[in-house]
């Protein structure tokens, strides 16, 4: 059955403090929804500002990511030796936060180009490329913190006005208890506080309980936390394509776990990221209707040529490609790109997101990071491959046990 929701913008507002429409709001605010939401549905389905470059700050304090030790023989171990909590709690390892191989760090360096390679390649450059005038630029900023058993813990209640996670089973159920580190922000803001300028992602890792807490559109109140959507992955399980359900949004749109996604300032000063990197493009570029797996769950995607990338799609960066103008610290990233590609994640204009580095030991500019970086790298550097077959969006979600 299909489902049906109200009090979108009342909702957005009691959630994250702010005003208006937040697909209107954001900063891909032309984008409409051409799929079969009412306006009311496609105001609660809007994801992914990206509008503007993050900060890559390095006030406060956190759980500090570990350095990582190197990957061993073969079947050796690339889990390295974790980071100090630092206040917050927690540790972290190099090699991917989840346990288990995940889509996400499948090495697709060996594979054929799809056959569809070139004509999505044609699409994107003919719609104008990248967002923000064609460049591959980075966010830095969506903070990633590690927690432990002794990390404070709130409760986090959906909206005041209803409507949470769009009144389905995408998201897990509240009031739940979630750690949130000491001196910790979430994006965009020095605090638990949302500026209503970003999206509000909170991203926690907790190594005690082997979970992934991931909030969106945030804030705190008097008594806890106040979310939009709230996610939990089990950092245990291996995901299949479809993620946590056919159909599932995330705290990205696509259904896939933010943090597993970003690379961190540690993981590069550590010489290897290995896992497939977030990307996201404006919603008018992306095809509508439809998402591709690894992704459950695509946004608002609005174009209607056939041939646009559509939500999920992994873009591989050509072996070809020339690193030899790019310093260390930038080739990881692109050797990254090469080996396990970057997934359509989310609508926006910013293309690459990146952690923040205010909880890592390494800091970008130590690495020799910045947001502008790869902005000279084209779309036809890269090929789509792996590609699986379209899956219509509903939006109906049906969750995997």
């Amino acid at each position: 059955m299909k489902r049906t929701f109200g009090l979108a913008l009342a909702v957005v507002a009691t959630a994250c403090s702010g005003t208006g429409d937040p697909e209107t709001a954001s900063a891909d605010s032309t984008n409409a929804d051409t799929g079969s939401l009412s306006a009311t549905q496609s105001a609660l389905r809007r994801w992914g500002r990206g509008g503007t470059t993050g900060r890559g700050g390095t006030l406060g304090t956190g759980g500090t990511v570990g350095a990582g030790g190197a990957a061993g023989g073969t079947g050796g171990s690339s889990t390295g030796t974790g980071g100090s909590a630092s206040g917050t709690g927690g540790t972290s390892t190099i090699g991917g936060l989840f346990g288990q191989p995940e889509p996400w760090t499948k090495d697709v360096s060996g594979l054929t180009k799809d056959a569809r390679s070139d004509a999505i390649i044609a699409a994107l450059k003919s719609m104008g490329g990248w967002g923000n005038g064609n460049k591959l630029q980075i966010d830095f900023s969506i903070p990633l913190f590690f927690a432990d058993a002794s990390t404070p813990r709130r409760t986090v209640t959906g909206p005041s006005g209803g409507g949470y996670c769009f009144g389905g089973p995408d998201c897990d159920p509240v009031p739940l208890q979630m750690p949130f580190p000491a001196n910790g922000n979430m994006e965009g803001s020095s605090n638990y506080t949302c500026d209503t300028s970003n999206d509000c992602h909170v991203l926690v890792a907790d190594r005690s309980q082997n979970k992934l807490y991931e909030l969106y559109n945030a804030t705190q109140t008097a008594s806890g936390v106040s979310a939009l959507v709230a996610i939990i992955w089990d950092l245990t399980k291996a995901y299949p394509p479809g993620m946590r359900g056919e159909q599932c949004t995330s705290a990205d749109a696509g259904g896939f776990p933010i943090a597993a996604l970003l690379p961190t300032a540690d993981e590069v000063a550590a010489g290897h990221v290995d896992h497939a990197i977030r990307f996201i493009l404006p919603n008018a570029r992306m095809k509508a209707g439809v998402y591709v797996h690894p992704a459950g769950h695509a946004g608002s995607p609005s174009s209607s040529n056939a041939a646009a990338p559509p939500y999920g799609v992994r873009f591989r960066l050509k072996a070809s490609f020339d690193e030899t103008p790019y310093n260390a610290g930038q080739r990881v990233i692109l050797q990254a790109l090469k080996k396990y590609g970057m997934l359509l994640s989310d609508g926006g204009n910013i293309a690459l997101t990146f952690a923040d580095d205010r909880t890592t030991t390494a800091k970008w500019s130590s690495v020799g990071i910045t947001a502008q970086s790869f902005n000279s790298i084209g779309v036809d550097n890269f090929e789509v491959v792996d590609l699986s077959p379209d899956v219509r969006s509903t939006q109906d979600c049906v969750r995997n046990p």
